[in-house]
């Protein structure tokens, strides 16, 4: 507009003055077009005022310049249907894609930032026809939104295919209502439409080989591999040959060993003939008990020797729950310095038979030995419990507090594999220590410079039963012994049995109370020889008793004086 002025008043405007000034013949010119007279210059330029205002979108020329007016611009959607894979099967309900897609139109001299507002469609509504056909279409109207040139729509419809549908193609109506932008001028719309436009689909009906998968069951458990069983079905009308059924999962929780599928091969499967096909299935630890797809692609030969592929069908597997066990009625017999006996109740939480079930002892402590590390308890169906024992040693420097041992639980899976259960708590108190005799001896004194025969009363203080006893006592100055060992064969626990030693006293020893000790070797009922704690006793020596007959010198002299007696005899015999 501003050109078209600028022009106006350079050119035509001086030259129509120029005219009536000079008065020259009466001719104007209006970009090259002569105009006669004062009346008709004025006209042309009036002409040109009315040509600028318009705003019709014209071209006007002034001499070597133009000008360029912008009109209303229109377009509209254009929308189309496609049905990439529209292959159906009698007696079967399945779920057919649409895509729509729109290749709108403008008009010309429309510009690029306004050509998306003019052929968008809003509110895009669809519905599906079967009238005309023996197809049932289940899925009523649907809306889809809105529909650009660059973004089309899929629509998943579900079609149901009576089993006398003869084989064929079949056209379905597909109804679209939307509305758009037919017009915009000066970047304000003047015109919004409501449109519906009809479309055609054309479906196939096959009657030739195709599949179902049922029945997927497995045995693999969370955690675990196992075997999975599959039924395929010919549900076609054909007979199928060369088969090949490869299943191939989608969740990184599901795999065939080491690989995402697995492919299994039939010979032959006639129409409404079933097979039950077999794989090795994975599941991971994080698997979760719910159902996983797997999508089957199956090839085949038909009738015709022609190659086929049917990658409809899918299955769905759920795996077992992993397998468990729990550790429960947890006792002990365990002692800072003895041999025990850890005891429980092991029981299979698992949905599955667990065979060749051994506890095995898994903690590890400087303090804590075991003197087996496992203990095996048979099979173990779903539910079932069974005892064990497990021989533990505490050794003198651990603590008599109360410990959580961890034990594990090995066992055999269906397959015979072997497969093990994490760690499992057992918690269980360690008596403190004890000793393993209690010693009783009736008399502790003892005269200085007298001999005694020395008692010492020992019970068995354990709780087995202690083989080849051999007690040893230890004395020093004064107190001294020619008979310091015992030996008992058998003491059964509590069981107090009596050892006798010599003991004797030096005559110059200070009347007071002296220490001796004495320590066991034994074995235990494992066959483990033992040597016990020293035990240590007090002995008193008390003064020589003067006044006394001294009996032992009585003795010698009546012996002396036997012999002497019995010699002068022998002499007068002769």
């Amino acid at each position: 507009m501003k050109r078209a002025l600028r022009l106006l008043r350079e050119q035509l405007l001086p030259n129509a003055i120029r005219e009536r000034s000079f008065g020259r013949s009466n001719v104007a010119d209006l970009g090259g077009v002569r105009f006669g007279g004062y009346r008709n210059a004025v006209g042309a330029v009036l002409v040109a005022l009315l040509l600028v205002a318009a705003g019709s979108g014209g071209l006007i020329v002034f001499g070597s310049e133009e000008v360029s007016a912008q009109g209303p611009s229109s377009g509209e959607p254009r929308l189309e249907v496609f049905t990439p894979d529209a292959v159906l099967a009698p007696g079967e309900t399945s779920e057919l894609n649409i895509q729509i897609a729109n290749d709108g139109r403008v008009s010309s001299g429309t510009p690029p930032e306004l050509r998306e507002t003019l052929t968008t469609a809003r509110n895009v509504r669809v519905d599906v026809d079967d009238d005309g056909t023996p197809l049932n279409v289940r899925s009523g109207q649907q809306s889809v939104g809105t529909i650009t040139e660059n973004e089309p729509r899929n629509l998943p419809i579900v079609v149901e295919v009576p089993n006398d549908v003869d084989p064929g193609e079949y056209e379905l109506e597909v109804e679209l209502r939307y509305r758009h932008n037919a017009q915009i001028n000066q970047g304000v719309v003047t015109n919004d439409r409501s449109r519906t436009v009809t479309r055609t689909i054309t479906v196939d009906v096959d009657d030739g080989p195709r599949f179902a998968l049922r029945n997927a069951e497995t045995d693999a458990q969370v955690g675990d591999s196992g075997s999975m069983t599959v039924e395929l079905e010919n549900v076609g009308n054909e007979r199928a040959t060369d088969l090949s059924v490869a299943l191939e999962s989608s969740s990184a929780r599901l795999s065939f060993g080491e690989s995402p599928g697995e492919s299994a091969a039939v010979g032959q499967l006639d129409p409404g003939e079933t097979t039950t096909l077999e794989y090795d299935l994975t599941f991971g630890p994080r698997a979760a008990l719910r159902e996983y797809p797997l999508d089957a692609t199956v090839t085949f030969e038909d009738a015709d020797g022609l190659e086929g592929i049917d990658d409809r069908p899918t299955v769905n597997v759920t795996p077992n729950a992993k397998q468990s066990f729990a550790i429960d009625d947890v006792e002990s017999t365990l002692r800072v310095g003895e041999d025990g006996d850890l005891r429980g109740t092991v029981t299979n939480t698992g949905p599955t038979t667990a065979r060749s079930v051994v506890v095995q002892f898994a903690h590890e402590s400087p303090n804590v030995i075991p003197i087996e590390s496992d203990v095996a308890v048979g099979t173990l169906e779903p539910g079932e419990s069974a005892s064990f024992r497990l021989p533990i040693e505490i050794n003198r420097e651990a603590e008599a507090v109360p410990k959580a041992f961890d034990l594990a639980v090995q066992y055999r899976n269906a397959d015979n594999e072997l497969r093990r259960y994490g760690d499992v708590d057992a918690v269980a108190d360690v008596a403190e220590r004890r000793d393993e005799f209690l010693l009783s001896i009736p008399n502790r004194e003892i005269q200085a410079g007298d001999s005694v025969l020395f008692d010492v009363e020992v019970t068995n203080n354990l709780d087995q039963t202690v083989t080849d006893l051999e007690a040893k006592l230890f004395t020093s100055s004064p107190l001294d012994s020619d008979e310091d060992e015992g030996y008992v064969e058998v003491l059964e626990p509590g069981e107090t049995t009596t050892i006798t030693f010599e003991l004797s006293a030096d005559s110059g020893a200070i009347p007071k109370t002296y220490p001796v000790s004495m320590d066991f070797r034994y074995d235990d009922e494992r066959g483990t020889s033992t040597v016990s704690d020293t035990y240590r006793t007090a002995i008193t020596v008390t003064e020589a008793d003067d006044d006394g007959i001294p009996w032992a010198l009585v003795g010698a002299v009546v012996v002396v004086v036997l012999l002497v007696a019995a010699f002068l005899y022998w002499r007068r015999s002769e």
